[in-house]
């Protein structure tokens, strides 16, 4: 973001971490309301861990959605994981709508999930599958589950199985980080003594373009997330920043001030056919791409304050976008393109706002005092970002009404530069 002082550090080079790195994570939500559709997530049968694990992610991933609601039943003993339990009234008579009942059973170093959704009213089967997987996959097997209930009662697809990335900043170390959408099972793609900063995922997930300082400046690289290859895709004089990628996978766009003050270029994502897009003479930054790829979202001071601006990329005139306040930053496109969430300062404080494109109306969602980074989820419900606490930040996730607030709290270090996978 513009109001942050870049610093490029020293230290080792950056390199490829295989592995884990293990992160205590705390969930806090609060907010929602009680038009939620009320949902029981039996206790799976099993005598594997897995089959208590499963039905306490897939409970969480539920309620952090600000749709869905709980209803107690784990003191269902033995499990209720039939249809055909002579207990199965339980459900409704304690206020639940559907009923997510399951069974883990295990053989050797397999195990196989079954799962079913039940209408807990007229006691019919809305969804069931059933997966066979190592122990190693279990949260993978509970966040798919997740998915798939909560599309069969809202009819939106579940992001509960994507993944998010963010900066990790731990004592004089830098790590470049994938986990889970919960923020469990991170993974170190990089580790630098560098700063790292603006992660951006292609839209087929393979590839990672993100900013290290590593040669003494800003330098954008682009990184293949399965072997740790990577290139170089803009290294000019001055600073090279802010990558975003096309729709469509086969351009960026990216910030260089090589030839004056921060303007938006487009680039082939080989790094080939850089071409200029702004001429302002001000500073035009953090640009974001339409989900058709006919326009730019973009930050910049050419009226006098940090603004978002919108304007085709095939270059032409750009339509100031936000009005209200002195400070709008970080636009970021909604997946359906008909709004965008950006940082907005109020009284002194940074919050996530969004804007309905058509009618400009605009919403404050958050109340923290240095939130920053918003990034959308695929299905365009929630929005990822980083919530400053003092001089550290964790990461937090809002719904798009505003109602329903998550924070993953890091102990280590900390999270920046939040970005949602598909």
């Amino acid at each position: 973001m513009l109001k942050k002082v870049l610093l490029a550090l020293t230290g080792c080079a950056c390199f490829w971490i295989g592995g884990t790195v293990r992160a205590d994570m705390s969930i806090d939500i609060t907010g929602g309301e009680s038009s939620r559709i009320p949902v029981a997530v039996s206790p799976f049968a099993g005598s594997v861990p897995a089959a208590q694990d499963i039905p306490h992610i897939v409970g969480a991933d539920l309620l952090r959605s600000g749709e869905l609601s709980l209803v107690d039943v784990s003191d269902l003993n033995p499990p209720i994981s039939q249809p055909g339990d002579a207990r199965f009234g339980v459900f409704r008579s304690r206020g639940a709508d559907a009923a997510v009942l399951g069974a883990v059973q295990s053989a050797g170093s397999q195990m196989t999930v079954s799962f079913r959704l039940m209408d807990a009213v007229r006691q019919n089967q809305l969804a069931g599958f059933s997966y066979s997987a190592g122990p190693a996959d279990t949260r993978m097997i509970a966040h798919r589950i997740a998915d798939v209930v909560y599309q069969a009662l809202t009819g939106t697809p579940g992001v509960f199985s994507s993944h998010i990335v963010y900066v990790l900043q731990r004592g004089s170390e830098y790590l470049l980080q994938v986990a889970d959408s919960d923020g469990y099972e991170p993974q170190t793609v990089l580790k630098s003594h560098y700063a790292i900063m603006s992660p951006a995922w292609s839209p087929d997930g393979r590839r990672m373009a993100y900013v290290s300082f590593e040669r003494g400046h800003a330098v954008v690289y682009e990184q293949m997330m399965d072997s740790g290859r990577r290139i170089v895709l803009a290294s000019y004089p001055g600073s090279n920043s802010a990558p975003a990628w096309s729709p469509d996978g086969k351009r960026l766009a990216v910030v260089l001030t090589k030839d004056g003050p921060s303007q938006i270029y487009l680039v082939n994502a080989d790094g080939s056919g850089l071409t200029r897009l702004t001429f302002s003479g001000a500073i035009d930054t953090e640009p974001s791409w339409s989900p058709d790829g006919s326009q730019l979202l973009f930050t910049s001071d050419r009226d006098g304050s940090p603004q978002v601006y919108m304007m085709p990329v095939a270059g032409g005139k750009a339509v100031r976008m936000t009005f209200d306040g002195k400070y709008n930053v970080s636009p970021r496109w909604s997946p359906d393109g008909k709004s965008f969430v950006f940082v907005t300062r109020v009284s002194g404080q940074y919050r996530i706002a969004l804007m309905n494109v058509a009618s400009g109306q605009m919403q404050v969602l958050t109340d923290g005092h240095d939130d920053e980074s918003p990034s959308f989820a695929s299905n365009g419900k929630m929005i990822l970002y980083a919530a400053g606490i003092g001089s550290r930040s964790d990461l937090a996730v809002v719904t798009v009404d505003g109602k329903t607030h998550e924070r993953l709290s890091n102990v280590e270090g900390a999270m920046d530069s939040p970005v949602w996978g598909r």
